[in-house]
């Protein structure tokens, strides 16, 4: 993971909007008198939405203020999780790649070319028309999706070079693909489907009852079984 530095070019200062400082109050409510600071992740979440996708310098002294920190403690937050950028970032789209050894090995490769052909040959910069920007992170926790990518809130996974193109033309047009797997799978099942336990005799009841078909897929309803604290009480063994 490369160092991560706040951006040469910083405006002059920064307030939340009146309704953002209402919603900061609230969370302050949340915690203890003198433990305010474990407000900071989600205040500085929400200034780096309201700054449009990054967090300038002053926003981090607002916070560091708001919630009676050093400046260097909401620095070294900020500078740790790859959440939060550093420098502006494209109005459409940021992308962060996975590099990570799963995706690697999945073609990960590819994705970082499209990016920098598509967007700018380095990481934490933004395109020419300002849309997009792209820079690679560690694990991202679809390891079994294998390779994929984060823009903004959404994950898009089991990505090639050519269907990710698609998702970033997307975002060009306005009508961005849907999140999740890129190919057909429901979440992390099985590509084709189920492999294993499909014999419809492994669900039959020996009581002859109810379930005789086979499992049920991720989209299928589930029926809640018997609660999980409720046993049954003790038979009392008779005198002898």
């Amino acid at each position: 993971m490369s160092v991560r530095r706040l951006a040469a070019e910083q405006p002059e200062d920064f307030a939340f909007t009146p309704e953002n400082l209402a919603w900061a109050k609230e969370q302050l409510k949340k915690y203890p008198k003198g433990r305010e600071a474990s407000a900071v992740l989600p205040l500085m979440w929400r200034a780096q939405e309201q700054c449009g996708g990054w967090l300038p310098e002053p926003a981090l002294r607002y916070i560091a203020d708001l919630l009676d920190m050093a400046y260097i403690r909401v620095y070294e937050i900020a500078t740790f999780y790859t959440m939060f950028q550093l420098s502006p970032v494209g109005k459409k789209a940021h992308v962060q790649v996975c590099g990570t050894t799963p995706c690697l090995l999945r073609g990960a490769d590819e994705l970082f070319k499209v990016c920098r052909r598509r967007i700018h040959e380095e990481p934490l910069h933004v395109s020419a028309d300002g849309n997009y920007s792209w820079e690679e992170v560690e694990c991202l926790g679809a390891c079994v999706n294998a390779p994929m990518v984060l823009i903004w809130n959404d994950t898009y996974e089991d990505l090639t070079a050519e269907s990710f193109e698609k998702v970033l033309d997307g975002f060009t047009n306005g009508k961005p693909a849907t999140p999740g797997p890129q190919i057909d799978r429901h979440f992390s099942a099985p590509v084709g489907g189920a492999t294993t336990l499909t014999d419809p005799s492994l669900y039959a009841r020996s009581n002859g009852g109810g379930n005789t078909g086979a499992a049920l897929t991720d989209a299928d309803a589930k029926k809640a079984g018997a609660a999980a604290n409720v046993r049954e009480a003790a038979t009392p063994k008779p005198a002898t």
